[in-house]
């Protein structure tokens, strides 16, 4: 296992989770202060969380309601 990491370019995966961690934070805090999806929110939440950067982005996309 320890060899699975040290053979890993950090230097172009560490941007990836960066940007995956503050795009699931962006939107699990528009999602509380939210109180009306387009869906459930039980679901949106689900997709933020389990789907790594697609869910946020596809919450923002088709999740959020305009008002």
């Amino acid at each position: 296992m320890q060899e699975v990491f040290e053979s890993v370019n950090w230097s172009v995966v560490t941007p990836f989770i960066v940007i995956q961690c503050i795009l699931m934070i962006v939107a699990l805090v528009d999602w509380a202060k939210n109180k009306y999806t387009n869906g459930s929110r039980i679901m949106w939440l689900f997709i933020i969380i389990l789907l790594n950067i697609i869910g946020p982005i596809l919450y923002f996309i088709f999740g959020r309601r305009q008002q």
